[in-house]
């Protein structure tokens, strides 16, 4: 007997303001899922989950729930009194009557789930990302049956994502999460919902995890594609046929002429959904400088407070490197990022940077200077253009680059999205000329097809990149070396987030015997080493089999006469060689520390 849904949504349809957000959405929630709600910005993703939380209410259709369902909703800014101890709202729900050796193993077994060292802690002295472990906690000490979560990852650093990842990986619980972090989504979910209009129901819903979702939607998109195509030229000969006149208006001809129009009426409507299909337009603007080195740190050592962040820490940054920061919530990435901007002096080393080198940083604060000012004053500082690469762009071209809308100029900021807020940062950094980027978490609140986008950009700027971010595919898709910001201010280097990630999984048997990583024997380190050049290999045979394929497909005769279908071939196999070539870049600084 099949499992009877948790919640099961019937036509349900919710509009901000004038702006339909979805429409008719119906599908159904089962016991055993762990969905992953995807969408651009703006498509309703955090609204569906309040409806179906019963936070808020849709505008008309129905939302029905299993009886006796415990849900429980986690929204994305938790809400605490700074005065409570970590103690005292963890143990809350306690039950009163629970006899002393009850409690003390209910709060052994508290203490073990949420990893605090110190639940005498006051809240308003928690970091953004224990305070986000802090309602985690809460919520699954209180035995959901379904709990809802909207961008459960945020404040959480990789530590924090990797503990939450492991508690959804083992939960007894659905569960529906609202999330941007592609990793995430691939190692928690069962089944991927994207909301967005492209979709003949308004959502597109994949059994799978993320990557079965991507082949799913492609196969989808070019089918919509091929439908567009097929219906198009059917329509253009029944055009051809009702123009001919009177032969169109008998009664015996009748039926095929409403036919005709229904058929016009379903091509207006797939090209319109074929159309929906829109990204961010990010493509930073760089200088032409040539020098081989353009900032070059050693032995920076910096404290605060009291407390060592790092020491001793050493990186280069040269044109087309990509440097990732990661580590723990407060170990000093940020500070490093102000360091190498020339804003903060280290305690010790130094820093020499090119002749007038330009930097830009994006900073994960967000800043806006007045939010109450409109969106229009917030991507122009005056009249109703801007200059980006020596050319002028109207304001109307510069806000739809950033999937704007002309109905939105006027909107003040703050009634924008933290997404669409992001987007503005984006859009005024593009217009500084930069050689070096340093970027502070800029993925934060940015949906799937922008983070797409802003990844192909970074790619192909020419300068030299700093990222800190916890979004590992992006670490793992840019970064050509990892700095690790270790608590106590230890500093590692890493090749790519697989090596961090196999460190990380060996910390706690190194640390239970106190044998850190550099003791390695020099053929554990050469196995390391094989390991990921034999990965690497196999990346290379499959991205030069698409390579491949791609030719093969762009010296089709039957692509050949279809320019549209070219460019398409053209652009992908742009991108497949420039992964190559970054993936040769990659085998040829492993091979080089093999031990001959």
């Amino acid at each position: 007997m099949a499992d009877i849904p948790c919640i099961t949504t019937h036509s349900i349809s919710k509009s901000f303001g004038s702006r339909p957000l979805f429409t008719d959405i119906s599908f159904s929630f089962s016991p055993n899922e762990k969905l992953g709600l995807i969408g651009p910005n703006g498509s309703g993703k955090s609204t569906l989950l309040k409806i179906l939380a019963n936070i808020e209410s849709p505008d008309s259709g129905d939302v029905a729930r299993k009886r006796g369902t415990h849900l429980i909703y986690l929204p994305q800014e938790d809400i605490f009194d700074p005065d409570k101890t970590v103690a005292e709202l963890l143990f809350a729900d306690l039950p009163a009557d629970l006899e002393d050796w009850e409690r003390a193993k209910r709060v052994d077994e508290i203490r073990a789930l949420v990893e605090f060292d110190d639940l005498q802690q006051k809240v308003g002295e928690l970091s953004g990302g224990w305070r986000k472990r802090l309602a985690i906690g809460q919520a699954l000490l209180r035995n959901p049956d379904v709990l809802l979560m909207d961008e459960p990852t945020n404040h959480l650093d990789l530590e924090g994502i990797l503990w939450l990842e492991k508690l959804l990986k083992t939960a007894t619980f659905a569960f529906i999460l609202v999330s941007h972090d592609r990793f995430f989504l691939e190692n928690v979910t069962n089944r991927i919902v994207e909301l967005d209009r492209r979709y003949i129901n308004g959502y597109l819903r994949v059994e799978g995890n993320y990557s079965v979702f991507i082949e799913r939607r492609a196969r989808y998109i070019a089918q919509q594609t091929r439908q567009e195509l097929t219906l198009s030229n059917t329509v253009r000969r029944e055009i051809e046929w009702l123009r001919r006149g009177p032969k169109a208006r008998t009664t015996k001809a009748r039926s095929r002429r409403d036919t005709a129009n229904q058929m016009i009426d379903n091509l207006a409507e797939i090209k319109f959904r074929n159309t929906l299909k829109r990204s961010a337009r990010i493509d930073f603007d760089a200088t032409e400088r040539k020098t081989k080195i353009l900032l070059a740190g050693k032995k920076l050592t910096k404290s605060r407070s009291g407390n060592l962040l790092f020491k001793n820490l050493d990186l280069t940054l040269s044109p087309q490197k990509c440097i990732g920061i990661m580590g723990r919530n407060g170990s000093g990435k940020s500070t490093l990022i102000d360091i190498l901007n020339g804003s903060l002096q280290p305690d010790s080393g130094y820093i020499k940077r090119a002749d007038a080198v330009k930097i830009v940083k994006f900073d994960q604060n967000r800043y806006l200077a007045d939010e109450s000012h409109s969106l229009q004053q917030a991507l122009v500082d005056s009249g109703d253009s801007v200059i980006y690469r020596g050319k002028t762009i109207h304001i109307l071209s510069w806000a739809k680059r950033f999937l704007f809308k002309p109905d939105q100029l006027e909107l003040p900021v703050a009634q924008l999205s933290g997404g669409e807020k992001a987007r503005i940062l984006l859009a005024n950094l593009m217009l500084k000329p930069a050689e070096i980027l340093l970027l502070d978490e800029p993925t934060n609140d940015l949906d799937i097809p922008t983070l797409e986008v802003l990844e192909e950009n970074l790619r192909e700027f020419p300068g030299a990149i700093v990222l800190i971010s916890h979004d590992r595919f992006l670490i793992d898709r840019l970064c050509n070396e990892l700095i690790y910001l270790e608590t106590g201010g230890e500093v590692k280097y890493f090749a790519d987030y697989n090596q961090l990630h196999r460190y990380q999984l060996s910390r706690q048997p190194e640390k239970a015997n106190d044998a850190p990583l550099r003791s390695q024997k020099p053929a554990q380190i050469q196995r390391t080493i094989q390991k990921d050049i034999s990965r690497i290999e196999k990346k290379i045979q499959r991205t030069e089999e698409k390579q491949t394929a791609l030719k093969n497909e762009m010296n089709d005769p039957i692509n050949i006469s279809n320019a549209v279908k070219l460019e398409e071939l053209f652009v992908e196999l742009r991108q497949t060689e420039d992964v190559l070539e970054k993936l040769y870049s990659d085998w040829e600084r492993l091979e080089s520390k093999q031990i001959v």
